[in-house]
């Protein structure tokens, strides 16, 4: 498993930095590898390293990609792209974070423009399983409540799901 960031300044520096000194990408396999031990191994890649972090043989050695993105979608190369693309048609699982929904990988495997509907509203969210039987939906909480969120809605532009796992409400709507 690699945990991918773009790892940019405006996370190193400031607010995102105090609350994750060695970057959200770290915080992110630090849990997963607690709570899975020696069932997987957890790396952690970042844009600024060579090949953007996501070399050929990394990407061959691993079984699922998290892509954490938010301000620097441009700057992920064509090339990156494509190797992320071919390895996630190969079979790589990929599960795309936060505002990795404008990222480069997730536009082009969407083939739509990905826009969604958002607002900063700090509000209440509550994550619903509606297929328990599901193995992604195993040992999940029902329903997930979160205290404070920002509001992801509809319309979001990508293809029809295959399967419907969890749906979410926000208090405002």
């Amino acid at each position: 498993m690699t945990v991918w960031n773009e790892y940019t300044e405006h996370q190193r520096e400031g607010a995102v930095a105090e609350v994750y000194p060695s970057g959200l990408h770290t915080a992110i396999a630090d849990g997963l590898s607690d709570l899975l031990g020696t069932r997987a191994q957890v790396d952690t890649a970042t844009l600024d390293q060579p090949d953007q972090g996501l070399a050929q043989d990394r990407l061959d050695e691993t079984d699922v990609l998290l892509w954490w993105g938010h301000k620097a979608h441009q700057e992920v190369s064509d090339e990156t792209v494509a190797r992320v693309q071919a390895r996630v048609l190969a079979g790589m699982g990929l599960v795309v974070l936060h505002s990795g929904h404008l990222s480069k990988i997730f536009v082009r495997l969407m083939g739509t423009s990905c826009n969604l509907r958002w607002r900063k509203a700090d509000e209440r969210e509550l994550i619903w399983t509606v297929q328990p039987g599901h193995p992604i939906a195993r040992d999940v909480s029902h329903p997930i409540q979160l205290a404070r969120q920002e509001m992801y809605g509809e319309h979001f532009d990508i293809p029809q799901p295959d399967e419907l796992v969890f749906v979410s409400s926000f208090a405002g709507g």
